[in-house]
Order: C-alpha cells, then structure tokens, then sequence
C-alpha cells in the first residue's frame, strides 16, 4: 500500500503507540526546619520533607537520647503497638507514606515533652498530664506536622494527575488529529431484544443502548476515549446503522463476527492471517484460527462444567490496529473475543490504569514502524470476571503480527 507522508506520519502516531513520559516532579517549597539533617532535604518533593521532619523528630529531638523505631512504634500504639515497618514506611526517603492526622497528633504530644521518655520505656503522655506549656508545644507542634502533611497531600495529587495527564495524553487512544472516532458494536438479535421491553422503540421508557452488544466493553472505552480526547466527537453506532461517512473516522469495532457485521468486513478488508470462526455447532467449538507458512493453528477459549452448567475460565480475543483502508489519514482498531469477556480483556488491556502503560510500550517496542499489527491474546476469567491480560508475559500472547506499508 502506498502511502504518502501524511498517512506515514499517522501510522507512526496511530500505529506505533508513543509510551507514557516519566513525569517530571513539580517544584514545591517548604518553610526552615530547625534541625540539622532536615536541612538537606530535596524541597522539590514535600513528602520526603513530611518523612524527614519525623526521622528527625525521631532521632534528634533529644540530643541526649535517640528513639528507635521499635520504641516509638510500641509508644504510639500503646496497648496495640504499631509495626516497625509502618514507622519505616512514614521515614522513607524512597517512597513514603503520608500518616494519617490521629497519628500525627500522636507524634506531637510525644515529642513535646522529654517526660514522654521518662523512666527508661518511651510512652505517650495523656492529655491530662501535660502541663500547660506542653500543651502549648504540642499545639505548635501538630500545626507545623499538618502544614507538611497538607503539603505532601497536595503534592501527591498533582504527580498523580501529572501521571493520569501523561499516560492519557501519550496512550494508544489518543488521536492527535481531534478527528472523529466511531466506536461500532453489534446489534443484539430480535429474539434477545424482544425480552427487553425498553429496547423497543416504542415503548415510552425506550433506551437506545439496550440495542448494544458487549456494553461492559463500550461503556469502558468510550469512556476512555473521551478522556484521551476531550476535543474529539465520539460516535457510537450498531453495525446495521453505520453511515457512510463513519467509515472515514477513526473506527473502532467491537465483539464478533457473530453479530459484529463491521468486524467481518473489517477483517477481510484488512487481510489479517487471523480469522474468527464462529462455528458454535461444531463439536470442536468456535475459534481462533491463524493461518502463517501454509499451516493452520486454531486457539480456542476454555470452558469447565460448574453446578451443572458450563463456565467460562478463559476466552481469546483479538487487538487488531491498523490504517483505515476507506481513508488512509485514520485508524481501524478491532477488540473481538469469542464471548463477551474477551472483548472486555482486549480493550482493558489498554484502558486499565495499572496495564495500560506496560502494554502500550509494549505494543510500541515490538510495532514501531508497522502500517498493521495484531495481538491474539489470553484473557482468564474468574468467577465471571474477565481479568486485564498483561501482554509483556509471553504466556498471555498466543500470537503475534504485523506488515509494514511500503
């Protein structure tokens, strides 16, 4: 396929998945701190400030005697001593966890008096024994603590939405060019929408989504893609309704061949060495099949029988992307499993914010350059619940393609 320099900068943008950038840490300042080590803290980060000012209290409130971890965590805790590594996880300098304000309050009404390590074991004083000038330091105290636990708050949220922005921003569903997207599911056959009073038209409670197969694996995704381009017009649309001028955006088909008349054409259109059979009265049940060198592999979801009835513990599914064939300036992705959960999986693989990074430098690392690829991929279910595949283990990819356009 020919392409021009626009339809090769698309299939680098749209083809090559650009990974999510670190984030780069923003600048907060801290107020003085009187005390030596604290001095030497990186002021670009007031969490590890918060973690220094305890390691400090902890270590330098009281020249003449250093209180360890073990003595504080049984002083705080009292009766119910805190973990060791709890105390560590509030001092760490890698990176550490913002106590909670009962804790800090904690921390000082301990270190506002020297009584508190009176007597040889370290303990927390009660409020009725302070005299009225340690309640006083307490007081001090514990507004200086909040201020700093304020700010590692706040500074916690905005490089938790710097890394949200990024990975949005840089991820697989974002296109560049604010042109629309048109996500297309399959209409659900008569006899099932014929049991849905509200996917009739006529009924007055009328819902036009009841009408949508696989709606677990449209609500997430267009979500999604909404996010990722928030400028962008997002289409949704049942194969039998595609408009002509659908077929020149950004397409996206979701589910089967079964119902999915787009992902049929699609498939074919694009010439990919991998089929979806739905044959479902065969003994040897619908699947994948994979044509490469003259021979054919077939890759079949797994079922067990359960309380007398078949269940579902493993369905494949397809990721599919490659350059429109109706218009060479935009994309067609297909996310089609044999069940429902597979098409789940296939756009979880890439919506899923503990995944989605992962797998799209992934997809980056392996694709760069290519005009079309394709994952086939496994997707386990658990109890009914399809579980995000992770494409950088080698057990989740059962089959792996791509062409480059010359």
């Amino acid at each position: 396929m020919s392409l021009d320099r626009m339809s090769i900068r698309a299939s680098s943008r749209y083809l090559g998945f650009r990974p999510a950038k670190k984030v780069v840490q923003k600048v907060y300042l801290s107020s003085e701190l009187q005390m030596n080590r604290v001095k030497a803290v990186d002021r670009s980060d007031p969490r590890q400030v918060l973690a220094r000012h305890l390691r400090a209290l902890r270590e330098e409130r009281w020249p003449d005697m250093k209180i360890t971890q073990p003595q504080l965590a049984r002083a705080l805790g009292g009766s119910r001593p805190l973990s060791v590594p709890l105390i560590s996880s509030w001092e760490s300098q890698g990176s550490p966890k913002i106590p909670p304000v009962h804790r800090l309050e904690a921390y000082a009404a301990f270190f506002a008096t020297p009584r508190s390590v009176a007597g040889g074991e370290p303990r927390l004083l009660s409020t009725a024994e302070l005299t009225d000038a340690e309640r006083q330091a307490t007081l001090e105290l514990t507004r200086e603590l909040m201020r700093l636990r304020n700010d590692a708050l706040r500074a916690t949220s905005v490089a938790e939405a710097d890394e949200i922005s990024e990975s949005l921003s840089a991820g697989p569903w974002r296109f560049e060019d604010g042109k629309p997207v048109t996500i297309v599911c399959a209409q659900l056959p008569p006899d099932m929408r014929e049991k849905m009073p509200y996917a009739d038209p006529s009924n007055p409670d009328y819902i036009a989504l009841y009408n949508y197969s696989d709606l677990d694996a449209l609500f997430e995704l267009h979500g999604h893609i909404r996010a990722c381009n928030p400028t962008s017009q997002v289409n949704l649309r049942v194969a039998q309704r595609l408009e002509s001028d659908d077929y020149t955006t950004h397409l996206v088909a979701l589910g089967g061949v079964d119902w999915n008349q787009a992902t049929e054409s699609l498939l074919d259109s694009l010439q990919l060495p991998v089929k979806q059979l739905g044959d479902w009265r065969s003994p040897e049940g619908p699947c994948f099949e994979v044509s490469e060198d003259g021979k054919k592999k077939q890759y079949r979801p797994s079922l067990e029988q359960r309380g007398g009835q078949e269940a579902l513990v493993e369905d494949v599914a397809l990721f599919a992307r490659a350059i429109n064939p109706f218009n060479k300036k935009r994309t067609v992705t297909i996310c089609n499993g044999m069940y429902g959960s597979g098409t789940y999986g296939a756009v979880r693989a890439l919506t899923d914010a503990r995944f989605r990074d992962r797998n799209a430098e992934y997809v980056h690392d392996r694709f760069a350059g290519s005009g079309s690829f394709s994952i086939l991929t496994r997707v386990r279910v658990l109890a009914g619940v399809a579980l995000t595949p992770d494409w950088t283990l080698e057990e989740n990819r059962l089959y792996e393609w791509s062409r480059s356009e010359s």
